[in-house]
């Protein structure tokens, strides 16, 4: 009787280091999904300071676009920064719509877009963008597992017990799905 009450006791210690080395497995997870993002969020950051430089010298009169452009990247930057995922969203949100803007009134510049400069740095930010969409999505999901398994039961206990806690997801306003009004930008 001893032996199965010691059995059992055994089962339940190791059942509940097995929850606990997932949490810790699912929280690490999280915070390498950020830090994909993070360096991401980097690298833009250094390459549209060019990208501005590179159109001052052409589009002299579209000043408030690239203000708002670098306005926005200050906000991403600060963010970043901070980890609050809760504000990166809406300045992901403006520094793209700004980025659209941008590369939206370029079209009216023929000057500027066959510059190689221009050309490369759109390219290059468009190639981050589009990995941030996906480091995005892969980091979601992080967070998205991390959070079910800290409210499932018996998990629950175990998070509590240790102070898991949830993560924020990386959401991006609405108005960046939808489409930039490039008829609106030249009227």
């Amino acid at each position: 009787m001893d032996f199965i009450v010691l059995g059992v006791l055994a089962g339940l210690v190791l059942y509940a280091i097995i929850i606990y080395n997932t949490l810790v497995a699912l929280k690490h997870n999280v915070s390498k999904a950020w830090s994909n993002i993070d360096v991401l969020l980097k690298q833009r950051h250094d390459e549209l300071p060019k990208l501005v430089d590179t159109c001052k010298e052409y589009m002299g009169y579209e000043q408030e676009t690239l203000q708002q452009v670098m306005e926005a990247r200050s906000k991403v930057a600060a963010a970043r920064e901070q980890g609050d995922i809760k504000a990166l969203g809406p300045a992901e949100t403006q520094l793209r719509m700004g980025l659209g803007n941008l590369f939206a009134l370029a079209e009216a510049y023929p000057d500027l877009k066959a510059n190689d400069t221009f050309k490369h740095l759109q390219g290059r930010i468009s190639e981050l963008e589009n990995s941030i969409a996906s480091r995005r999505e892969f980091y979601n999901e992080s967070v998205n597992q991390n959070n079910i398994r800290i409210d499932q039961f018996p998990d629950v206990i175990i998070a509590r017990m240790f102070n898991f806690g949830p993560r924020e997801l990386l959401e991006f306003s609405e108005v960046e799905t939808k489409d930039v009004n490039v008829k609106a930008l030249f009227s």
